[in-house]
């Protein structure tokens, strides 16, 4: 078995509607299908798909232990160009995301944040 790329990825939350709100209009992805429970967004030449679950959400010193201590958890990083990365930031900031501080790591910068649901998520670019 060869695999060929990753398809897509699932991120379950808690809210679909709020969720989909954020992904959409704070990260730009676009809806390509509702499925119920499910919604599948378009991310460059691959797609998100977020699952609506019942369950509590994280509390708030959760997220806060989360966003302190980013390196080394489950995230997803979606990729930025040079010139997106400060306006992807400031996106992030007005939306009232959790963020940890810039990391540069040589040959790409990265900032880790929270989605709504506590999801870890990585805007990265490489320079």
């Amino acid at each position: 078995m060869k695999l060929q790329r990753l398809d897509h990825f699932g991120i379950e939350v808690c809210d679909l509607a709020r969720a989909e709100r954020f992904y959409v209009d704070v990260l730009g992805l676009e809806v390509v299908a509702r499925f119920g429970d499910q919604v599948l967004l378009k991310c460059g030449d691959q797609n998100l798909a977020l699952f609506g679950v019942t369950r509590p959400p994280i509390d708030p010193e959760q997220r806060r232990e989360r966003i302190s201590h980013p390196l080394g958890r489950g995230h997803h990083a979606f990729l930025v160009s040079r010139d997106d990365l400060a306006s992807a930031r400031e996106r992030i900031a007005r939306a009232g995301c959790e963020s940890a501080a810039p990391i540069d790591w040589g040959d790409h910068d990265c900032v880790y944040f929270l989605d709504p649901d506590g999801n870890l998520l990585e805007i990265v670019s490489y320079r």
